[in-house]
């Protein structure tokens, strides 16, 4: 690091470290103004960690750019600040127009403590560095944070579309709607093999009414999942069998012997009681009925 470099930066780091307070409250000012954020004390509290931490990393000997990505406390600052921008709501532009907001700060706080142009150049200067920099860090966080958002939201779509109903007892049941895919097939077994476990189901239907089409792939993921159920020491039953799908499994060579298939859930249903019907008894009693003597 140069001598001139050295000056400026003990120079930022002397405003950073004595008008802190005035620098936060600054600073939330102009987001408050060009970022649409509302103020508050988790707010300052946030701006103090922040210019805090920059104050800390300027008495480094990391580059500018460094800073911002090898200094723990400033690179945490600005990731908490994004991620929070990003749960809550926030806009990538006003994301970014926080950090514009810090730079705006901190140049005006650079010429009320000097009238040298010379100074407000080099201050400029390294200021933009540090703070393009760390606008790069949020706004790329502020991306990985709404994905994983996204990802949460579409994961918990899957299961609330794929629910596993009790359709009697011992019997366990999951509508399918919509295409049938590697990652919705995972979910399927995950749940129908957690119902089945936890209500000591002994014989599972999948129905695919609302499946639009089978192919390959998707009589692939069907398989699967009766192959699971049965190492679960269930039967399984596909139901929804309708004549443009029965007609597609069969023109494209599709084997599903290997699960027994009906047209309708009713069916599927009418199949699985008996299954559970003991030898030369009558059909099982549903959970709850009781029996009425007949006069």
């Amino acid at each position: 690091m140069t001598q001139d470099a050295a000056t400026v930066r003990n120079f930022l780091f002397a405003i950073l470290a004595e008008g802190g307070p005035r620098l936060a409250g600054e600073w939330l000012s102009l987001q408050q103004r060009h970022a649409d954020v509302t103020t508050g004390e988790d707010l300052r509290d946030e701006a103090e960690t922040v210019l805090a931490a920059l104050a800390d990393g300027l008495r480094t000997e990391l580059s500018p750019e460094e800073v911002v990505s090898g200094h723990p406390p400033l690179r945490d600052a600005l990731v908490d600040l994004s991620l929070r921008r990003a749960r809550g709501g926030a806009t990538p532009t006003a994301t970014a127009m926080s950090t514009l907001a810090l730079k705006e700060a901190l140049l005006a706080a650079v010429m009320r403590q000097s009238a040298d142009t010379q100074v407000h150049y080099d201050a400029a200067v390294l200021l933009n560095r540090l703070l393009d920099a760390a606008g790069v860090l949020t706004f790329s966080t502020y991306v990985q944070g709404r994905e994983e958002i996204i990802r949460a939201q579409h994961d918990q779509m899957l299961e609330l579309s794929t629910p596993v109903l009790r359709l009697w007892r011992h019997v366990v049941g999951v509508p399918l709607i919509g295409t049938l895919d590697t990652t919705r097939t995972q979910v399927v077994m995950n749940g129908l093999l957690e119902a089945i476990q936890a209500q000591e189901a002994r014989v599972a239907i999948i129905d695919i009414t609302g499946v639009p089409t089978v192919d390959t792939a998707v009589a692939q993921h069907l398989l699967q999942t009766a192959d699971a159920v049965r190492l679960m020491g269930a039967e399984c039953l596909l139901s929804g069998i309708r004549p443009p799908i029965a007609q597609t499994i069969t023109r494209l060579g599709i084997d599903l012997s290997a699960i027994t298939t009906r047209a309708t859930l009713a069916g599927a249903l009418a199949d699985a009681i008996r299954l559970l019907e003991p030898p030369g008894s009558g059909p099982p009693r549903q959970v709850g009925a009781r029996s009425h003597a007949t006069g």
